[in-house]
């Protein structure tokens, strides 16, 4: 206490004794002769006056401490207080099909009504721990000499009553309320807190029925193992509610009261049993039950099922821990806190998809590492953009770390005593796709060497009409790596060409309109100097073929995505971008055309998203409402949307990333090796970064619009090669795996079906049918053209020389032609059966 709490609390002392002085003065003259002259009379009535003075203080004790008498005693618990108990509660985390996923809490506890606790335990609790609970108004007086005449014969025990019990678990009587002065003094504190606990019991008894008062106190008790509560008990102990408990169930949770640890079924099952046993026999000598019930119960084979609750139960992980980081502004502002309040949290997420989510992502990306190690062998995945191993990586690494940190301090930077440490072996835990974990021996060093080479991935799953996220997937184990890849940023390569040939079709041109394969030059600064810009298609190949944009985009040709980018203007890319849900500060450079700025997964599947809602972008969501404990709705996100794009530009859009699957050589033809045809439509868009660091697939159907992301933790990881790494053969799997499971579950039936017809007149051409058939003819006339010449001038004569950075297919330009008609052809016959 400071000084100047004391001169406070001295001046409030003094106006206090000022004010009482007079009464008491007057009280205490009169009862003062009165007991004088007791003394003067016979023996009783010296005694009954010694009794009744004993009484009168007692009770004016019991008042001091109550009214908290020249503030000696502390606070006491207020009547608005008392009418309105609060208990620390969990929240309750629900996804969009009604499925608890989860709760935040501090202390695992959720309220239950009493129609919801099975009799058995009600009546367990009172003949256990209070068998006069009915008779008594909060203090058993009778139990308090039963205890007290014990107590003188050296059998202590407790006299509490259950209304006692709640009021001290539930108005925290030993922490809260003992501020006073006198509570500073060891066996007075004790005192004024149990007259404290009388004086709440009496008030509680005053409010509530005794019902209630189970309820209250079966809801606030502590049962050992992590379990707040009878709900967390009976879901912890036997993973049943509290209104299927049995006898013998009840008996062990009620046992649990007298010493949580001692009595804990799991750590000491034989205390356990012999406390239930009593507990049982004495309902038997209450007659609650009979002894042939007795003997029944006794006789069968005892057995729990055991789980403690923690914050990691239940599925999405990293989705909620996005829920609670988004939360919590909303929840400073509103004085509401997510891990004591009891909320009820509903969130857009689907159970079933989520699931679906996790085990693509486990499955898919087991066999991605599979394919990661044996693409590297014994060599170390660390490398530099020349393909050189970093050597120092790991030593840059590992002094990053918290590790390091720390041992650093502890032996002031001597690198030897630290790397002695480092590399000394010990007992871990480390990540394993068959077990989840596996138990080893290994030095911190190695382990950090074996962490870095796993691949890592993201995935996400929106639904393009609502903008509610139906599936979240951070990474592959959020118990080794809690930082989310959904929220990550990387480059997102070819995925962000969907802008650059959106906002071509916003400008007015057409899907079909033609565009040559050809080198493009690009005059830039780096480093405040120019440079000449000139980017490689992804095959290193400029066929000089004229494409339409629609098979440009389809085959991720980066030379033509980067003449368009020319034309329109990265600003302008860019900004459609951001209307259309990149958040993320994009640059509007020559590159970006080649997705060479980093963005989320997040923002970029909710930007494909807006092309199956017909242009509109609506905002991801991820909570929907939230209520309290009583039932309330006190959060509500409505849905915003945004339009964007016009209903013909969207559907255009959208015919193009259709023809990323019907295009013989599509980025995406690989999504017809999954089951997901029958009655839905898809499109899609590839995306690979420099040195294969970055791998996505971005997917729309109809009715829901999916992305993943797959790469290493650091950038310097990846793939040797773009065969093994390109988004097509890592992100796309997951993409195919998720749709093939929630396609075939005829519960999430809406999720299926068709693009089809557009709902309006669309003025610019999109099946490009007669377009590839004038350039067929072109060509077959220039063909003829040059081989008159060949014949004319000789087969030798050398074509101008190019570029030294520009390849040359080794085929003969006739032979690919050859094999761009046959495409044609076959492309043709596949549009006219599905017409």
């Amino acid at each position: 206490m400071t000084s100047e709490d004391l001169k406070n609390y001295w001046a409030n002392f003094m106006v206090a004794f000022k004010k009482y002085w007079g009464i008491f003065s007057v009280v205490f003259k009169k009862y003062w002769t009165i007991f004088k002259d007791a003394f003067k009379s016979k023996w009783y009535v010296k005694v009954l006056t010694a009794i009744a003075s004993l009484i009168l203080l007692i009770f004016l004790f019991i008042k001091a401490v109550d009214v908290n008498f020249l503030w000696m005693f502390g606070e006491s618990p207020s009547t608005e207080v008392l009418a309105n108990p609060n208990s620390v509660e969990a929240s309750e985390i629900y996804s969009d099909d009604g499925v608890l996923i989860g709760k935040y809490f501090t202390e695992n506890r959720s309220s239950v009504e009493i129609e919801d606790i099975s009799d058995e335990l009600l009546i367990t609790l009172v003949h256990t721990e209070d068998e006069r609970f009915f008779e008594h108004h909060g203090v058993d007086y009778s139990g308090l000499l039963g205890a007290f005449k014990d107590a003188l014969l050296g059998n202590a025990r407790g006299a509490s009553t259950i209304t006692q019990q709640l009021a001290k678990n539930l108005f925290k009587m030993r922490s809260t309320y003992n501020n006073g002065i006198l509570c500073k003094v060891p066996g007075v504190k004790t005192l004024i807190i149990k007259v404290k606990e009388w004086n709440a019991a009496k008030r509680i008894e005053e409010r509530f029925t005794k019902l209630e008062i189970l309820k209250m106190y079966l809801n606030t008790v502590y049962f050992g193992s992590n379990a707040y509560g009878i709900k967390a008990a009976a879901k912890t102990y036997f993973n049943t509610t509290p209104k299927k408990l049995n006898w013998e169930q009840s008996a062990c949770i009620i046992g649990l009261l007298k010493a949580t640890t001692y009595y804990n079924p799991v750590r000491n099952p034989e205390n356990n049993e012999r406390r239930r046993r009593i507990i049982i026999n004495n309902l038997v000598s209450h007659k609650m039950i009979t002894q042939e019930q007795c003997d029944s119960i006794l006789a069968v084979p005892f057995s729990l099922n055991f789980k403690s609750e923690s914050n990691l139960d239940g599925i999405a992980l990293y989705f909620r821990d996005a829920v609670s980081n988004e939360l919590q502004e909303w929840c400073d502002e509103n004085n509401v806190n997510l891990y004591t309040d009891g909320l009820k949290i509903y969130t857009s997420i689907d159970s079933r998809m989520q699931r679906y989510a996790e085990q693509a992502v486990s499955k898919q990306m087991e066999e991605n590492q599979k394919r990661f190690f044996k693409n590297w062998g014994k060599q170390n995945p660390w490398r530099d953009r020349n393909k050189k191993e970093m050597t120092t990586f790991i030593d840059e690494t590992i002094r990053k770390t918290s590790l390091y940190k720390s041992l650093s301090k502890k032996y002031d930077g001597n690198k030897d005593s630290i790397y002695a440490c480092l590399n000394k072996p010990h007992k871990m835990k480390i990540f394993s796709y068959k077990s989840g974990v596996k138990d080893t021996v290994m030095s911190s060093l190695d382990s950090l060497r074996h962490m870095v080479k796993f691949l890592h991935c993201g995935f996400v799953a929106i639904e393009p009409q609502t903008g509610l996220v139906k599936a979240w997937v951070g990474d592959v184990d959020y118990n080794y790596w809690q930082y989310d890849k959904v929220l990550a940023k990387r480059q997102p390569g070819s995925t962000f060409k969907l802008f650059v040939y959106t906002q071509a079709i916003r400008k007015g041109m057409s899907p079909c309109d033609l565009r040559t394969d050809s080198i493009t030059s690009w005059m830039t600064e780096e480093d405040g100097k120019p440079v000449l810009w000139q980017p490689q298609n992804a095959n290193g190949i400029f066929s000089g073929e004229q494409l339409t944009l629609k098979t440009a985009m389809a085959r991720s040709i980066n030379s033509i995505a980067v003449q368009l980018n020319k034309e329109l203007g990265p600003e302008n890319v860019v900004d459609l971008a951001h209307k259309m849900g990149v958040a993320s500060p994009v640059r509007p450079i020559p590159s970006v055309c080649l997705g060479t700025e980093d963005v989320s997964l997040l923002e970029m599947v909710s930007a494909y998203s807006t092309i199956p809602n017909e242009g509109v972008h609506m905002k991801p969501r991820i909570v929907t409402r939230i209520e309290d404990k009583d039932g309330n709705v006190i959060y509500k996100n409505e849905p915003e949307g945004e339009k964007v794009l016009s209903y013909e530009e969207a559907f255009l859009v959208r015919e193009m990333l259709r023809e990323g699957l019907a295009d013989e050589r599509g980025t995406s033809r690989r999504l017809w090796n999954y089951k997901i045809h029958g009655a839905t439509d898809f499109g899609g868009k590839t995306g690979s970064t420099s040195n294969y660091s970055d791998a996505w697939y971005m997917g729309i159907s109809p009715k829901l619009v999916a992305g993943a992301w797959v790469g290493g933790e650091y950038r310097c990881i990846h793939f040797k090669d773009g065969e093994q790494g390109q988004g097509s053969a890592s992100a796309l799997p997951i993409f195919g795996a998720f749709m093939e499971k929630v396609m075939n579950d005829k519960k999430l039936a809406r999720y299926r079906g068709r693009f089809g017809e557009p709902k309006q007149t669309i003025s610019r051409t999109y099946d490009c049918t007669e377009v590839l058939e004038e350039l067929e003819e072109e060509e077959a006339k220039n063909e003829g053209a040059r081989g008159f010449f060949r014949r004319l001038f000789g087969r030798d004569k050398q074509e101008n020389v190019r570029p030294d950075s520009i390849k040359i297919d080794v085929k003969s330009r006739r032979e690919l032609r050859q094999e761009r008609r046959q495409e044609r052809r076959e492309e043709r016959r596949r549009r006219r059966n599905r017409d």
